[in-house]
């Protein structure tokens, strides 16, 4: 936590909710003064974006002397203070003349392209093409590297890029309320381009403008703009042009998608190439990764590859947190971008965060990011499903999909597992650190409650009450929020931006309830693509409690095997003998920490990658699982009595048991048997409500990979695996619209991770073939006994 300069956090409060509020069929009987930050955290704001304690503590180390909160900055209000003149006149200009004033850092090709035709990895490869001609090798390389041209001539034109960022940031105001961007690490930035080494910027991506909004952001607070890597197909050749102009690497334009590019032997070495000459010039670099296929990693595997070798020092990395009210895809062309400005009033906010630079060579050369206990899903998880297991297998699931061999640069390919491991890490844990320094919206906080807590409805009232009890447990846990002012302003503006999506109505009333009357009644609407952009919105909210929410999934297994056990009162799960009364009474179970604690690590492995950042063992990641329901009431820790205190260190054989200081996977007490552990549901009313909540928000994932087991019955393979996938959607559509319910598990992108889950898990055979990949069911998995083992282990953790 840092101390604000200013009173609370209204000084960052959108503008517009200052505005006139839509009407919601009725006013809340709200106080409108109550403000949405607790007492405690009044005047304090969460510290964000820090560097990774044991990764890079020396980075982190560097920057610790800043602990002062320096506020935000709307990058859309731009007014005469930040200018050299004053006037009447500056005030209608005073955009433009903000732009002029700009520092801008040029950066024409010049002789690129022959260093790039000239470097050892492009001669190789166009050594042993054949279709060069014989006697006139330099005329058939040009010929060769004809397609990447225009990305090797990517260059920087100041006076184009001081025009597109005025034309920027009035496009902006026509789609945004506010842009508003952390001034904390700011400074930091500005120190580490000083120092030499460049700096490359690594969002998630969301949207087509994250590859616009990075850039305009360090153009406008006089950073250099870096050459950002888009990945978008784009067919206009004045567009392409333009863009080529403002340091935007696209992709050749015979490509349709970034691996089809990757499959031309050719580009991985030319992009390496220019990668190469881009930080010898000391140019800046924006990358967007995607936290689900892992696109875009394979450019810092390049970057981490020309660090090893010696051919750059070193380069700071800058992780970029961005948050949408109300996530926008567009189409990337002239015709669309034009309807798209023209739809209307802007709408939502967006809050950028850049995090402390820190060194890559740092990461790498330190060891400290472990990936030796990297391994198969099927060896994690198979002997489970199958009941085949002696004893419990610790370790981190190995996703080398991320980076496959024909994303990865073929140099690095052949060094072996361990060092590509290393790079998966590496992106890994750039995706964990950009999504926890993303801010939490209001629109997110709403979306969430409605998704996962209040499916059915709830009143305003209710809902304005739950937002600030979720604001708080938010700030918490040391995240921090896009949004400010009095609750019933947030919520009437939450309320605007997703009024699409939800139903809002009065509920019917008796002449003399006045004062239900006007307290409307919200209700999410029962379709695909309301209850997806729910989801959608509510991912950051997920992420903040992902460890409450895989141990209350952990929970809700055992004690549905506890139900299915037919006992339905007093029973103890840990093997010590207890009371047992039959009959529905008061419901007290004790769960062993050891098996809670498996069955959260099993949950682990199931999840998509990112969740958690891979310097951190899963067994670690488990146990904090589990304490953290007890910090927020859910479980109860409780000691079962011994002959010995726990504090004794001796044993009854009268010898100690000793432990390394540096085991991280051992408990700070020595003394500390595990098997002596337990926990206690707790009883007050609000535990039952808090633990389906926290459910609610893995069951969209977990009922997709249950359904993708069931389709496994109805699909012929082997597929193509897009043909495979596109079945999978198909039949996941199906199914929600068979039951009305539950769309969030059958997006495209829910499709696609249960496929990979499965193919990780062994489920389906991937079958590389030169027309593609072929997706296949195992044999082992042919049988429907083991069909039914997959799905009942999968289904224990929904609880409904």
């Amino acid at each position: 936590m840092v101390e604000e300069n200013n009173n609370g956090i209204n000084k960052d409060t959108d503008p517009r909710i200052q505005q006139n509020r839509p009407a919601l069929s009725g006013e809340l009987k709200i106080k409108k003064k109550m403000k949405l930050v607790p007492p405690s955290l009044g005047k304090f704001r969460p510290v964000v974006g820090q560097c990774c304690h044991q990764c890079t503590p020396d980075s982190l180390r560097k920057k610790l002397e800043q602990n002062t909160f320096l506020g935000f900055n709307n990058l859309l209000s731009v007014t005469e203070t930040q200018t050299r003149y004053r006037g009447w006149l500056v005030r209608r200009l005073c955009c433009a003349l903000f732009v002029s004033g700009c520092k801008v850092y040029g950066s024409p090709a010049s002789d690129r392209l022959d260093r790039i035709c000239q470097s050892n990895r492009v001669t190789e490869v166009l050594a042993a093409d054949h279709k060069a001609p014989e006697g006139d090798e330099g005329q058939g390389q040009l010929s060769r590297l004809s397609p990447f041209l225009p990305l090797i001539n990517t260059c920087i034109s100041p006076g184009l890029l001081r025009f597109m960022g005025w034309v920027m940031l009035k496009v902006f105001a026509c789609v945004f309320g506010s842009v508003h961007v952390n001034l904390n690490h700011l400074s930091a930035l500005h120190k580490a381009s000083q120092e030499g080494s460049p700096l490359v910027y690594v969002y998630v991506r969301h949207s087509a403008m994250d590859c616009a909004l990075v850039p305009l952001v360090l153009f406008c607070h006089n950073l250099r703009v870096p050459y950002t890597v888009c990945p978008l197909r784009i067919n206009n050749s004045f567009l392409r042009s333009v863009l080529q102009k403002m340091g935007v690497i696209l992709l050749p334009s015979s490509a349709l998608t970034e691996m089809e590019a990757e499959m031309d032997t050719l580009y991985s070495p030319v992009m390496t190439s220019l990668v190469r000459e881009l930080l010898h010039e000391g140019q800046a670099i924006s990358v967007g990764v995607s936290a689900e296929s892992g696109q875009g990693g394979q450019w810092l595997a390049r970057i981490r590859q020309l660090i090893k070798e010696g051919s750059v020092p070193d380069v700071s990395l800058v992780p970029v947190g961005i948050s949408y009210d109300c996530v926008t895809n567009i189409k990337v062309g002239l015709k669309s971008a034009l309807q798209w400005l023209l739809r209307g009033k802007p709408s939502g906010s967006v809050r950028i965060h850049f995090t402390n630079p820190f060194s890559l060579k740092e990461m790498c050369e330190s060891g400290r990011c472990r990936v030796d206990e990297w391994l198969p899903l099927q060896d994690l998880l198979l002997p489970v499903i199958l009941n085949k297991r002696d004893k419990c297998v610790f370790g981190k699931r190995r996703t080398s999909w991320l980076l496959p061999s024909s994303h990865y640069p073929s140099a690095l390919e052949e060094q072996g597992c361990p060092d590509r491991d290393l790079s998966i890490a590496i992106i890994l844990h750039l995706i964990f650190s950009a999504t926890s320094c993303m801010a939490v919206m209001s629109t997110s906080l709403v979306s969430s409650l409605l998704l996962y807590r209040h499916r059915k409805g709830v009143r305003a009232s209710v809902l304005c009450r739950d937002v600030a009890w979720l604001t708080e447990e938010v700030l918490f846990r040391n995240r921090d929020v896009g949004f400010g002012g009095s609750l019933v302003e947030v919520v009437h503006y939450s309320l605007s931006l997703l009024t699409p999506h939800l139903i809002i109505a009065a509920a019917p009333s008796s002449k003399n309830s006045v004062s239900i009357r006007k307290d409307p009644l919200i209700v999410p609407r029962p379709s695909f693509a309301a209850t997806l952009h729910l989801s959608l919105q509510a991912q950051t909210v997920t992420h903040t409690f992902i460890l409450e929410a895989i141990g209350a999934c952990a929970v809700s297994a055992m004690l549905c095997e506890v139900v299915f056990s037919g006992v339905s009162s007093r029973v103890r799960t840990d093997g010590v003998e207890g009371e047992e009364v039959k009959g529905d009474m008061e419901f007290d179970v004790v769960l062993c920490q050891t098996e809670l604690t498996e069955r959260a690590l099993q949950l682990c492995h199931l999840l998509p990658p990112g969740i958690m950042p891979p310097c951190q063992s899963s067994q670690s990641f488990a146990l904090d699982a589990v304490d953290s329901l007890v910090r927020c009431g859910i479980l109860i820790m409780e000691e079962i009595p011994r002959d010995i205190p726990i504090c004794d260190f001796w044993r009854r054989e009268g010898a100690l048991t000793w432990t390394t200081s540096d085991d991280p996977y051992q408990s700070d007490s020595d003394c500390e048997e595990k098997d002596l552990h337990s926990y206690k549901i707790s009883q007050p009313s609000q535990c039952p409500e808090m633990l389906f909540f926290l459910c609610s928000m893995l069951a969209g994932h977990l009922r997709a990979l249950c359904w993708t087991t069931a389709a496994l019955d109805l699909i012929n393979t082997p597929l193509a695996e897009a043909e495979f996938v596109s079945q999978i959607h198909s039949y996941l559509c199906d199914t929600a619209n068979q039951k009305k319910q539950h769309y969030e598990s059958c997006s495209e992108e829910a499709a696609r991770t249960a496929v990979r889950t499965l193919i990780d898990l062994g489920v389906i055979l991937e079958e590389r073939q030169t027309g593609g990949v072929v997706l296949g069911v195992s044999p082992l998995f042919q049988l429907s006994e083991n069909r039914q083992k997959l799905h009942r282990f999968i289904s224990q953790y929904l609880y409904n």
